[in-house]
């Protein structure tokens, strides 16, 4: 938002001329007025409060849940049962599960009693399942009625839908049968049956349908909504493109927040107080420091190894961060094409076949490169002694089999997370790190052992 914009705003509130204010957020975009919420959250129950109670429920459906928690907190009675009456099922939904149980009730009892049974029938499906995004504001129609009988439904009951660019088609039980797009009524004889419109390729969600799965069919499908049924097929709403990409987006950044070894922040890092941030993050970092533990562990193991060839520890580092890179890099390429769909858990040999391949190569690369370090360093120097052809070796082959290692591990750990019900996820970049680290000294000890027993060892 503009410095002049926030300026003005601000002056029009002190001067406490509320006529004005709401003239000038008037003339604002939606979106604007959600930025001015951001710059002055002080006055966000101001902006709300002044506004129309239509313009208000478009800017409150966008803001993030700790606002919104602020602004139901304070929003007068009056307004705050408006407000909450106006909002779409599928977006009062997702506040009210948001919401602990006590706010819940008191924001149940201001709706209208048709709205509390569908407001309680909504909650009642599984936190993360389509039900819980599904709205029952669309059209649909019966199958014997003609396309002069739609239009006229339409125009009766289209204002209150959540859009009418689908219209959905059911038997007289509710059974789904077909969705046809808005411009093919349109462009249709009047008389025609609405059922010779249909196709019956309709693509549905089940209610108990995971969101995770919602978000592959619409990326799969050019649909702005689809509609939700039940066991039965029988139709129970749809849900828009719009819910999709706010889920999609919350899905990512969870993923993200895991990836990088922290459990997923449930409100703006800014937001978020310090010690909620420490209890996201101490958990898998003290997973991961007893990980790393067992570095130590494994390093004692080849302790007289170690003080016969000091030289061997130079490329510790060197080792465990070629193996952790290369498994940090497949978990984060394997995650990515689970979460879009491109690979499942099915696909594992096509994956391990491919990472064997590649990881292979890799390490070929950084092998040799390693080699070619010592090589040049003897040159110049005298460091590793009349034996570094064979050190040379040791460090290069080492390399290849942790690099190796490190894309098996970071490929195959998130199928096996899924396949186990878990978040592949959670396989996040820093566990498998540790996980070759442990194991890329064992290897590349085993190999020091093999080539320079008799030797330096």
């Amino acid at each position: 938002m503009e410095e002049k914009v926030v300026e003005e705003v601000v002056e029009l509130i002190e001067r406490n001329v509320e006529g004005e204010l709401r003239d000038y957020l008037d003339a604002l975009n939606i979106s604007d007025v959600e930025h001015l919420i951001d710059d002055l959250p002080q006055y966000a129950v101001t902006f709300i409060d002044t506004i129309s109670v239509k313009r208000a429920v478009n800017v409150f459906r966008i803001l993030d849940f700790p606002t919104q928690e602020k602004i139901i907190k304070k929003l007068p009675g009056e307004k705050l049962a408006e407000l909450i009456n106006l909002l779409p099922p599928d977006d009062r939904t997702s506040l009210f599960s948001e919401l602990k149980g006590d706010a819940v009730k008191k924001l149940i009892i201001l709706l209208p009693a048709k709205d509390r049974v569908e407001a309680l029938s909504l909650l009642g499906y599984k936190e993360d399942s389509v039900g819980r995004l599904m709205t029952p504001d669309y059209i649909a129609v019966k199958k014997d009625w003609t396309v002069k009988t739609v239009l006229a439904h339409i125009r009766k009951y289209g204002k209150d839908s959540e859009t009418i660019d689908v219209i959905y088609v059911i038997d007289e039980n509710g059974v789904l049968l077909d969705d046809i797009r808005i411009r093919e009524i349109l462009l249709a004889d009047p008389g025609v049956p609405i059922v010779e419109l249909t196709d019956n390729r309709s693509i549905a969600l089940n209610a108990n349908d995971p969101q995770e799965e919602a978000i592959n069919v619409f990326r799969m499908n050019n649909r702005v909504a689809l509609p939700v049924t039940d066991d039965n097929n029988v139709l129970l709403g749809i849900v828009t493109v719009d819910d999709i990409l706010w889920i999609a987006n919350e899905e990512y950044t969870e993923d993200m927040h895991k990836i990088g070894g922290t459990q997923a922040l449930d409100e703006p890092y800014l937001d978020m107080p310090i010690f909620g941030l420490f209890k996201r993050r101490i958990g898998w970092l003290v997973v991961l420091f007893l990980g790393e533990m067992l570095t130590a562990t494994a390093m004692a193991h080849f302790e007289a190894d170690i003080a016969k060839a000091v030289v061997l520890a130079m490329f510790v580092p060197l080792i465990i961060s070629s193996g952790g890179n290369s498994g940090s890099q497949a978990s984060t390429l394997i995650i990515q094409a689970m979460a879009l769909g491109e690979i499942t858990i099915g696909d594992w040999w096509r994956v391990m076949r491919r990472e064997l391949i590649s990881g292979l190569m890799l390490g070929i690369v950084l092998g040799a490169i390693g080699f070619l370090r010592i090589f040049t360093w003897t040159l110049f120097s005298d460091l590793y002694g009349p034996h570094w052809a064979l050190l040379g070796v040791t460090v290069g082959i080492a390399l290849v089999g942790v690099v190796l290692w490190g894309s098996l591990a970071g490929s195959m750990l998130p199928l096996l997370l899924k396949k186990l019900g878990a978040d592949p996820a959670t396989s996040s970049a820093p566990f498998v790190a540790t996980l070759v680290d442990v194991t890329g000294l064992i290897i590349y000890f085993s190999v020091a052992v093999m080539f320079l027993t008799g030797v330096l060892l």
